[in-house]
């Protein structure tokens, strides 16, 4: 069995070193999160599933880093996570894991999409709520939506409906705790070149596909200027936001179902 406990590469970090705990870190946005981040200072504790993936991105990353391979999906994956967020000091807290069930909802097995609902949603609020309720001036909680969080999606009925929730509870957070220091933020990207959803061209236009540097770039910017309690990256993207928000909503969605095929997939994001 394996040992849940962080696997650690070097002694505890030094008191002057900011610790980010980033979940969904083995790969895509979770993994630039981390990279960026230790580049910058930070001592990084990397979430995901996979071991393997953590083991090799730490040994990227160098001394000072932990992994925890845990399935947030899980109740015993989410409290492997909160005992460490109860136990180690950690300054940001980047909500990232998350996945998307494809398909015709009613169509499609329910146990797949409650455990993404789950993921996506229980476990942010669980690991959240430890984070904020021992959240010192200075500290940050930065929560990984969608820029589908502004628009109803046939097909991705569900996953959209998560990334809703994600930042209408994000933006009230950062009201919560704009007074006392604590900055929480919503990152809405759009559609990323990940090794889930490649986006090659063939299906979307290159020019609205970002890379997971530019998404993190986007979001490690507003965190320094720590103002905007949602963050979306890239101008087409907010361009589509606005549109998803201002449009009649029968429009926006003859427009997101047009050529979307149910499918029953899931895909980490």
């Amino acid at each position: 069995m394996a040992d849940p406990r962080p696997q650690r590469r070097a002694d505890r970090p030094r008191p002057q070193q900011r610790t980010a705990l980033v979940t969904g870190a083995s790969a895509g946005i979770g993994r630039e999160f981390a990279r960026q981040l230790a580049a910058t200072g930070y001592r990084v504790i990397a979430v995901a599933r996979d071991p393997d993936r953590l083991r090799l991105l730490t040994g990227e990353l160098g001394p000072d880093h932990e992994h925890l391979a845990a399935d947030l999906a899980t109740a015993v994956g989410r409290q492997q996570v909160v005992d460490v967020l109860a136990n180690q000091r950690v300054h940001l807290l980047v909500n990232n894991a998350g996945t998307a069930v494809t398909g015709a909802f009613a169509a499609g097995p329910l146990p797949r999409t409650l455990a993404m609902m789950h993921l996506n949603c229980e476990a942010l609020v669980t690991l959240a709520h430890l984070f904020l309720s021992q959240a010192e001036p200075g500290d940050a909680l930065l929560n990984v939506s969608s820029t589908l969080a502004f628009a109803p999606v046939p097909n991705l009925s569900v996953y959209s409906a998560t990334k809703a929730f994600v930042t209408s509870f994000s933006e009230s957070l950062w009201y919560e705790h704009k007074d006392r220091g604590v900055y929480v933020m919503s990152l809405c990207p759009g559609m990323t070149a990940t090794e889930s959803q490649p986006h090659t061209g063939e299906d979307v236009p290159a020019g609205l596909v970002q890379t997971p540097e530019q998404v993190v770039a986007a979001a490690l910017t507003a965190l320094r200027h720590r103002k905007r309690p949602t963050v979306i990256s890239g101008k087409k993207n907010a361009l589509f936001a606005t549109a998803a928000r201002n449009l009649p909503r029968r429009v926006v969605l003859g427009m997101l179902g047009n050529g979307r095929k149910p499918s029953h997939d899931a895909h980490p994001h």
